[in-house]
């Protein structure tokens, strides 16, 4: 079987809306970051266990908002322990490198009612790059939420290298999907 690459989450996700500035948490139970690439043309899907979030926003100044996402690469479930095992390797993502990848936002733009436009900087394996996500913001049952999704590009941050660079293979586009939900105060 061949290993999958799973860029995600990489993601790591995006900003997250809180009640005012003062920095929140996530609550990790009613959050996910998932991604979903193509391994010799059949999707492929996957996600991060661990991951962490501080955000700080207020709906009446958007452009003040503050997030910082860190996601730890070991903890991805791909539903395949061979998998798992090969893209936390050197060629991947390389965890014992560097374990975590980093999302911290830039701005975050109002584009209607309850929708945004984030943008920051995503860092990988000491790769940085810029991605812009739109997001929604609901609340429901008490629980306000920010949900998104965004394509990157895994050669971009060295994952998948050697002959795991080939793109028939495995697809250079992943798609990374996120909601991150705020915990009650």
């Amino acid at each position: 079987m061949k290993p999958t690459l799973l860029l995600p989450a990489l993601l790591l996700a995006l900003p997250c809306a809180a009640p005012a500035q003062a920095p929140q948490k996530i609550d990790a139970a009613k959050s996910s970051i998932r991604f979903v690439t193509k391994q010799m043309g059949v999707a492929v899907e996957g996600r991060f266990r661990k991951f962490d979030a501080t955000v700080a926003f207020d709906p009446k100044k958007p452009e003040a908002t503050r997030a910082d996402v860190e996601v730890e690469l070991a903890s991805i479930d791909l539903e395949s322990e061979e998998a798992e095992t090969e893209v936390k390797r050197p060629l991947w993502f390389d965890t014992a490198k560097f374990p975590k990848a980093r999302f911290a936002l830039t701005s975050l733009k109002a584009a209607g009612p309850n929708r945004y436009e984030a943008a920051g900087s995503l860092t990988i394996k000491s790769v940085t790059q810029n991605v812009v996500a739109p997001v929604t913001l609901s609340e429901t049952g008490g629980v306000r939420a920010v949900e998104g999704q965004f394509p990157v590009k895994r050669l971009q941050f060295r994952i998948g290298e050697g002959h795991w660079s080939d793109t028939e293979t495995v697809a250079d586009e992943v798609l990374v999907r996120f909601r991150l939900a705020l915990q009650s105060r």
